[in-house]
């Protein structure tokens, strides 16, 4: 375990301001109606303007508050952030983020844990400060194992596990890889949902709900065929041009963020900034492709498989519907419907909803 301190180089930050100054900006599209193209062209100036006034040293010192360390598993080192309670009797609990997000999305959040839990956030494998993949075949399962030892390393016997995004895929097999330590997994959502095989025995109430998600799935720009495609394709222009990276980030941001108009309403504009800088500096438009992989590889998505080495709860469980399907793969014993609405990323959205719905899980276990 070697601490460990976020610093960006100057030279880096002075590059970045230069490329930022130096945008070449395309013209607007005529008949382009709000998001109607993609992002808008003032919005995003407005964005890039934010971006390039941003105090990329204070939001440095406001993350480097947590404690950092970095640890090298299964041949690949893994940052994370690791903080303790004061609390004699907290329980531990791992969080696990997703995409295109990192480690930033937790910053709310954490302080609302901390009375009740110790807290582990790992980056995952090419995300952020973690070191990429090696080779061929990372999936959510390789990824348990190692926030299994991780947590083992720490010397922690049972604790909760959580994630949404990406994260609600490790969480449920982290339950597996670690039987016994995992008390409890806790997900913003993503279990339970229909597929094809369902629809003969749907009854028509349930069949209508399954159209309507046909139809909520298919929106949208699909990153999971063009970074499960062509990720090196995309990867050099967002990483030669910040403001293309602001662009398509914006962009899925505003597509996950069904809570509001526009990402910044809802979540801390600086922590976006951050959150896109940090995929700036690190690389991480390339190394963080492999979780679509499957794609290339000609598997079909899957929704997080279920498990019963220990009881789930669900952040934004569902209707009945979902829940009876959530039911045969999982042991549901927490599966609320009237907490605060949220579009994707709920720990930066609603960090004190979000954090109290952990704590309600865990009391049931």
């Amino acid at each position: 375990m070697k601490p460990f301190s976020m610093e960006i180089p100057q030279a880096d930050l002075d590059d970045l301001h230069a490329r930022l100054d130096a945008t070449r900006w395309p013209s607007e599209i005529p008949g382009a109606d709000g998001w109607s193209h993609g992002v808008p062209l003032a919005y995003l100036k407005e964005l890039a303007a934010a971006w390039r006034a941003l105090d990329w040293r204070a939001m440095e010192a406001r993350l480097n508050a947590f404690p950092q360390f970095l640890t090298e598993i299964d041949g690949h080192d893994v940052h994370f952030l690791h903080v303790r309670s004061d609390n004699p009797e907290a329980t531990a609990l791992i969080l696990t983020h997703g995409w295109p997000n990192s480690f930033v999305e937790f910053a709310d959040e954490i302080a609302h844990l901390t009375p009740r839990f110790h807290v582990v956030v790992p980056s995952l494998p090419g995300f952020g400060f973690s070191q990429a993949p090696k080779e061929a075949g990372f999936d959510a399962a390789r990824v348990a194992g190692m926030w299994a030892e991780l947590m083992d390393r720490l010397g922690y016997d049972r604790y909760l596990a959580q994630g949404g995004d990406f994260g609600a895929y490790v969480a449920p097999a982290l339950a597996e890889a670690a039987p016994g330590r995992v008390i409890g997994v806790h997900l913003d959502g993503g279990i339970g949902f229909p597929t094809a095989d369902d629809v003969p025995d749907m009854e028509p109430d349930e069949l209508a709900e399954w159209e309507q998600m046909q139809v909520w799935m298919s929106a949208g720009l699909n990153h999971h065929a063009i970074l499960g495609k062509a990720p090196s394709t995309f990867a050099a222009a967002w990483h030669d041009s910040p403001t293309g990276l602001l662009a398509w980030m914006i962009h899925k941001f505003k597509e996950f963020t069904i809570s509001a108009e526009t990402p910044e309403q809802v979540i801390d504009r600086d922590l976006l900034l951050v959150n896109v800088a940090l995929y700036w500096f690190t690389g991480g438009t390339a190394s963080t492709s492999w979780v679509f992989d499957y794609v290339r590889e000609g598997r079909a998505m899957a929704w997080p498989s279920g498990q019963r080495d220990a009881p789930t709860g669900v952040y934004g469980g569902g209707s009945a519907f979902v829940r009876r399907r959530a039911e045969r793969d999982n042991d549901i014993v927490h599966w609320p419907t009237d907490n605060a609405f949220s579009g994707h990323f709920v720990a930066m959205e609603q960090p004190a909803a979000h954090a109290a719905d952990i704590a309600a899980f865990a009391d049931k276990l």
